[in-house]
């Protein structure tokens, strides 16, 4: 395990990763906008993050860990949000 000191700017910088997807949660959730979403896209950075999180676990890194988990929580937010809005399209 790291000094504390850099564990805390991995959980900073883990944080700042999570909010940087807000903007796109607001788009799909509320604002109900799916357009320029690639989810292939959304796939490879679902299987990086995954890989992340697994180097976080053998590292023993609690900041890699706590950003990867829910970093990959949010992604799919996104991705249920974007399925959930092409199916009504497809319905309609």
């Amino acid at each position: 395990m790291a000094e504390p000191w850099i564990e805390a700017i991995g959980l900073v910088a883990g944080v700042l990763g999570i909010v940087a997807w807000v903007p796109q949660i607001r788009e799909v959730w509320v604002h109900k906008r799916h357009e320029g979403i690639s989810l292939p896209t959304f796939l490879v950075v679902t299987v990086a993050l995954s890989l992340w999180l697994i180097y976080g676990v053998l590292v023993e890194s609690i900041a890699m860990i706590f950003s990867n988990v829910f970093t990959l929580g949010v992604i799919l937010a996104v991705v249920i949000g974007v399925m959930r809005l092409r199916r009504t399209e497809s319905e309609a």
